[in-house]
């Protein structure tokens, strides 16, 4: 799964694997469903496997 995409992905990258919106993106994030880290105040990186976490989570 998600084979092609690297171990830390952007959030414009999540945001294509999830088909979800910008803001929806930051919403999970935010709120911690979907675990990420900050770089400095703004830049979010989200590991491969907090992604595949989620949407096993969330397939069932």
């Amino acid at each position: 799964m998600l084979d092609n995409y690297n171990e830390v992905l952007k959030p414009e990258e999540v945001r294509k694997i999830l088909s979800i919106g910008r803001n929806s993106i930051y919403k999970l994030l935010n709120s911690g469903e979907l675990t990420g880290y900050r770089l400095g105040e703004k830049r979010w990186r989200i590991t491969k496997q907090s992604v595949i976490s989620y949407i096993n989570k969330h397939s069932k």
